[in-house]
């Protein structure tokens, strides 16, 4: 299939020859802003699924409450295991990276508790067919094949939160009652053909790391949280795949592709929420349009603090080298970066965890799913990402809606009012300015544009690699190019 396929427009971003690993028609599909919206939704579709459950991510927690505000609320574990004794025939796959509850929780995997899944219709798997330090990052659940999640937000401790996101929020607590803090994510929820796209990455992730295929449903239908009013009907939406590639498959790229795609083609404005922000690909896209008089404008979310030496090395020197980018590229004054706060009751400011990642252009393109804007989101890490262009008025203004949402949540004001301005203005920095007056807003991510990058800025490119690698042959490759430019120079001098 390609581009041609299902957008006729020339001037299509979504391709599937370059960008997308499929197209499929979404019969019905919903924006899940934050964790509380997307774990109402997937309690209800775990309650009322009759035939497969199927999960997939880069970390799960059985222990977590999904409705944390409900005092008779089951642990997810005891609620997939009460529904397999429900239902007779339904079955539970799970498939989590094998490294992904070391670096949530310090738990090691075979040590947990798995009396919730000694079940022979649970199946629990751990993931470790992957290059030297990749990771598995998609964030999936397939309910009957016929619904689908996607987005940045595993089933697993500290991603609960409201869109308030207070400072101190007492039901936001680890499952051992330690407190986190406020985060923001998305999640999509989608029906139809395009869930079961969804279905078949999942197989193709399961059958590379457990023997046997998964069992295909025999006669998938339409099934929709009642409560759950779709933004978007009958859509075409493109699934990008992110694979370090190997023996039987070949690398991927899709997301940092389509992004840059996505970026190129903007016309007015360019909406980015990442948690990292340190891919030198999207960066160089950035840069260009910034540097075009007349070009977009462009408004990024990030998160501020790093967690630890580890993710300072690995992203957060990264992302200031990033950012001095953008910021020196910034000759006609367009560019916002930013990271969000809320008032900490004490007179400071608490900052948000941006995990989301998104990218919205014009009122044109979404691009929701688990890749950041990093190196190894490009074909290292496996991700999946989910990708709407606008096909009509309605799409359009679905994913305006979204932005403005967004927006409007991070700077405690009214969408309608956000709208508005937008609509005044043509501009979204004129919205920061408008409603950024507020104790919760945003605040701009300052560094210095002139300083160059030190040894640490350029160790961590070793860190965040695009593509696999063994490191001795890295050096051996560094060794080489060192020799034959010594070569070089000696031959020049004599």
């Amino acid at each position: 299939m390609t581009s041609t396929d299902t957008f006729s427009d020339a001037s299509s971003i979504i391709d599937t020859d370059r960008n997308a690993w499929r197209v499929a028609r979404a019969d019905r599909l919903a924006f899940l802003v934050d964790a509380d919206a997307y774990y109402r939704q997937v309690e209800t579709a775990l309650r009322q699924a009759r035939r497969s459950i199927w999960i997939v991510g880069w970390d799960f927690d059985p222990d977590i409450l999904l409705q944390p505000q409900n005092e008779d609320a089951m642990t997810l574990g005891e609620l997939l295991r009460s529904r397999v004794e429900e239902t007779p025939d339904l079955d539970v796959r799970i498939l989590v990276w094998g490294e992904g509850p070391v670096y949530s929780s310090g738990r090691i995997p075979v040590l947990q508790d798995t009396d919730w899944c000694e079940h022979p219709r649970i199946a629990l798997h751990y993931d470790f067919e992957h290059p030297l330090r990749a990771s598995h990052h998609q964030k999936l659940v397939v309910i009957d094949e016929e619904l689908a999640f996607v987005g940045g937000i595993d089933l697993t401790s500290q991603r609960w939160d409201t869109p308030d996101h207070l400072a101190e929020n007492p039901l936001r607590r680890r499952p051992n009652g330690d407190p986190y803090g406020p985060v923001h994510d998305i999640q999509v929820a989608l029906s139809g053909e395009g869930a079961r796209v969804i279905a078949d990455v999942v197989r193709r992730r399961w059958g590379r790391v457990v023997s046997g295929e998964l069992p295909a449903a025999e006669a998938p239908g339409e099934f929709w949280p009642s409560e759950l009013e779709p933004h978007i009907t009958g859509c075409d939406v493109a699934v990008a795949l992110a694979e370090a590639g190997g023996s039987d498959h070949k690398r991927r790229t899709d997301p940092i592709q389509l992004t840059c795609d996505a970026i190129d083609a903007a016309r007015d404005n360019i909406y980015i929420e990442t948690q990292y922000l340190a891919s030198t690909r999207v960066v160089r896209h950035l840069t260009a349009r910034l540097r075009e008089e007349g070009g977009p404008e462009v408004v990024i979310l990030v998160t501020r603090d790093t967690r630890g030496l580890l993710e300072q090395w690995t992203m957060g020197y990264g992302r200031t080298l990033a950012i001095r980018r953008l910021m020196r590229a910034d000759t006609f004054s367009r560019l916002r970066i930013a990271y969000a706060v809320v008032p900490d009751g004490k007179g400071g400011e608490q900052e948000v965890l941006i995990h989301a990642k998104l990218v919205i252009v014009d009122d044109r393109f979404v691009r929701v799913g688990s890749a950041n804007l990093n190196n190894r989101s490009e074909g290292f890490d496996s991700e999946c990402d989910l990708a709407i262009e606008a096909q009509g008025e309605a799409c359009r203004q679905a994913i305006t809606r979204l932005r403005n949402t967004l927006m409007a949540e991070h700077l405690d004001a009214d969408p309608a009012a956000v709208a508005q301005v937008v609509e005044r203005t043509g501009s979204l920095a004129a919205v920061i300015d408008e409603f950024n007056v507020n104790a919760r807003g945003l605040r701009s991510y300052r560094v210095n544009p002139r300083k160059r990058a030190g040894l640490l800025h350029l160790g961590s490119g070793i860190v965040d690699p695009k593509r696999r690698y063994w490191p001795l042959q890295r050096f051996r490759e560094v060794g080489s190019f060192a020799a034959s430019r010594l070569t070089g120079m000696l031959k020049a001098w004599f």
